[in-house]
């Protein structure tokens, strides 16, 4: 992203995010801001950017924010989704995107058990160690289960995510998915604060980082439910 923001600007561009994923994870709707060393219409930082980047990366918005924007700092809130194809066969066309369970799952019996984790908690248990978040609580606003066919679907929000909190408890509902995990497992591992009482961390192509969230007062589109427009209005160039 920066290269290609550098080569629109003809100058060094840095990129702040609005937050990070491991290898091998995607990200639908990933907000960045920057501080522009030119002036460039607005359909250059998008078509513009977009000429220079991969085919896996597409820039689809962009607008002047005020200065005290930032694109981590002044999020409220990050989801998350976590595909898991539920069948006998393996994925084919979207191997890249879904994780793979075999065994049959009990999306309502996950849902039931993750309702454990709403609110604010010391998520020890759910981070790696190579985490390096100063603590581990965390305030889970919404966390639901469910099933489309032959995939469950695990979509968490919440204030901040540790490293790997979403598919360490993707991998624990799974194992309560297949029976092999009491429904009040998810509790029992908030309390005991310890990540080796967990399951195995989740792969990551199953995860995908959903979208930030904002005040209403930076005008950042909710992409998740089409609202706001897909790219700014004809105005200056952002300085951030």
């Amino acid at each position: 992203m920066e290269d290609a923001l550098a080569r629109v600007a003809r100058a060094p561009v840095v990129v702040h995010c609005a937050g990070r994923t491991d290898a091998g994870v995607h990200a639908a709707a990933q907000v960045v801001h920057f501080d522009a060393p030119v002036a460039r219409p607005l359909r250059a930082w998008t078509f513009g950017v977009n000429s220079h980047l991969d085919k896996g990366v597409a820039v689809h918005w962009a607008a002047v924010v005020p200065d005290d924007f930032h694109a981590r700092f002044s999020a409220l809130d990050r989801s998350y989704r976590y595909s898991i194809l539920n069948r006998p066969t393996r994925p084919g066309l979207h191997h890249g995107s879904l994780a793979w369970v075999r065994q049959p799952l009990d999306a309502g019996r996950m849902h039931e058990a993750a309702q454990a984790l709403l609110g604010e908690h010391d998520f020890q248990t759910f981070r790696s160690a190579e985490c390096q978040a100063r603590h581990a609580v965390r305030t889970m606003h919404a966390v639901q289960v469910s099933r489309e066919a032959d995939r469950v679907l695990i979509e968490v929000r919440a204030n901040g995510f540790l490293h790997n909190m979403v598919r360490i408890l993707a991998g624990c509902l799974t194992l309560i998915g297949r029976g092999e995990r009491p429904l009040d497992w998810m509790a029992t591992l908030l309390a005991a604060r310890d990540r080796r009482e967990a399951a195995v961390t989740a792969h990551p192509q199953g995860l995908c980082f959903l979208q930030p969230s904002y005040p209403e007062r930076f005008g950042i589109p909710d992409f998740a439910a089409r609202r706001g427009a897909p790219w700014g209005p004809p105005t200056e160039a952002p300085r951030r």
